[in-house]
């Protein structure tokens, strides 16, 4: 597994650890309106998917406003925001910050996002911050972990591996 820290303290993941080659594990989380998303509904795009432990913290409000200004720039590119905020935090959020790009979606309920993924942070009941690029065909083409859950990732990297990506 990833190794990762939160504020300096190393936290333990659960579920398995994905990497770039994999076939893209499937999830269950829920939309702003209480409905069920699966990897499926997205099936045909490139998806880029942002996962951030709360919108309400200063990076993760960063992180998900830079990919959406980034989204609108992006061909076929499906961009996920995915955090176990409560569906109706997040519409409140994304109503404030004008997210109009990214679909943000909750792993509150069954935390199978987290799990599928290897982001659940045992400890705190949070996702810890990665970003992953899956391709048109379900395959994997790009991994971060983020190693302190407080840091920004790469988005340039992230960016271009979803551009990349067909």
């Amino acid at each position: 597994m990833a190794n990762v820290t939160f504020k300096g303290n190393p936290v333990t993941l659960v579920g398995k650890e994905v990497k770039v080659g994999d076939k893209a594990p499937d999830f269950t989380v829920l939309d702003q309106n209480l409905q069920e998303v699966t990897l499926a509904d997205t099936k045909g795009h490139v998806r880029l998917i942002s996962v951030v432990p709360s919108l309400d913290t200063g990076v993760c409000d960063a992180q998900t406003r830079r990919f959406n200004e980034e989204a609108a720039k992006l061909d076929n590119v499906k961009v996920l925001t995915i955090s176990v905020d409560l569906p109706f935090a997040q519409k409140r959020w994304c109503g404030a910050a004008g997210i109009e790009n990214v679909q943000v979606l909750s792993d509150h309920r069954d935390v199978s996002f987290g799990q599928a993924y290897g982001v659940l942070i045992k400890e705190l009941r949070l996702l810890a911050r990665a970003v992953f690029v899956i391709d048109s065909n379900d395959t994997v083409t790009y991994v971060e972990y983020v190693p302190e859950v407080t840091n920004h990732p790469n988005y340039e990297a992230a960016i271009e591996a979803a551009k990349a990506a067909k």
